[in-house]
């Protein structure tokens, strides 16, 4: 069985990352959702929440997904688990840029080998920090992340604000 990794910050968690790790579930015996916590940014959501906004949108729809953090290196989370991919969704050109070059260093760090897959192009806008900067100034996200996230986003922002 196959075991693929896919990282990221999910903060939060949008329709374009849901497509990528659904997808993902098809063409992998299991997936670790991986919340990647990085030191040099400040989220929105603590590691908690995003692993619980992440366990709770997914809900039981797939079976061979496991939702987890690591704020190590994440070849270091792929040898611990025996994954031997990392799958990683691009929306435009600059992602691949950004991607190819970490994925060069992953795979000489582990020799893990990373996957990449083309977003759906009614997604390819959507990012999460795209999805917070409309929601802090009012803006609908609908369509753009699950209703569960909106009602998490909205207390967030709430939160912020205050």
């Amino acid at each position: 069985m196959t075991i693929a990794v896919c990282p990221g910050s999910y903060d939060p968690i949008t329709d374009g990352h849901l497509d990528v790790i659904r997808r993902c579930a098809r063409l992998f015996g299991e997936v670790h959702v991986v919340v990647a916590v990085n030191a040099a940014k400040t989220p929105l959501f603590t590691e908690e929440e995003r692993v619980d906004i992440i366990r709770h949108t997914l809900g039981d729809e797939a079976t061979n997904i496991v939702v987890s953090s690591t704020d190590g290196l994440i070849t270091d989370y792929c040898k611990r688990v025996g994954a031997t991919v990392i799958v990683k969704g691009l929306r435009q050109n600059g992602d691949y840029e950004a991607e190819l070059g970490m994925a060069l260093v992953n795979r000489k760090l582990a020799d893990i080998e990373t996957m990449f897959l083309p977003a759906d192009p009614v997604l390819e806008h959507i990012s999460s920090s795209v999805v917070k900067d409309v929601a802090r100034h009012g803006g609908d996200v609908r369509g753009m992340v699950p209703d569960y996230v909106i009602e998490k986003l909205n207390v967030a922002l709430r939160t912020e604000r205050d």
